[in-house]
């Protein structure tokens, strides 16, 4: 940012954008992860994956279907691994911060 502070509108979008591919200790993977259940790509990459994933959906519909469950039963899967994780750091940390506290 500018060192007047004003333009901070303008930069709001890329700041979302690291914020949410950065990886995030407490649930294990980024929040694009967790929400898409795969790992970030490039906006060019991205575009250029979804123009064959299209192609290849649209060549056998039925086949698709059946993929998509199981793509969905994935990302709930990931979804569950994130909750763990992220109970698993809360205890570490109430641990680490219970030690600290001293018994008068």
């Amino acid at each position: 940012m500018k060192p007047s502070c004003k333009d901070w509108s303008e930069r709001l979008e890329e700041a979302l954008w690291a914020y949410r591919t950065a990886y995030k200790t407490p649930i294990g993977m980024s929040p694009l992860q967790l929400l898409y259940g795969k790992a970030c790509h490039l906006p060019m990459k991205i575009r250029h994956k979804s123009y064959w994933t299209i192609k290849a959906y649209d060549a056998n519909l039925e086949s698709s279907l059946v993929n998509q469950k199981i793509q969905l039963q994935e990302l709930e899967e990931i979804r569950l691994e994130s909750y763990d994780n992220a109970r698993i750091y809360k205890d570490k940390l109430k641990m680490i911060h219970d030690k600290q506290i001293l018994r008068k």
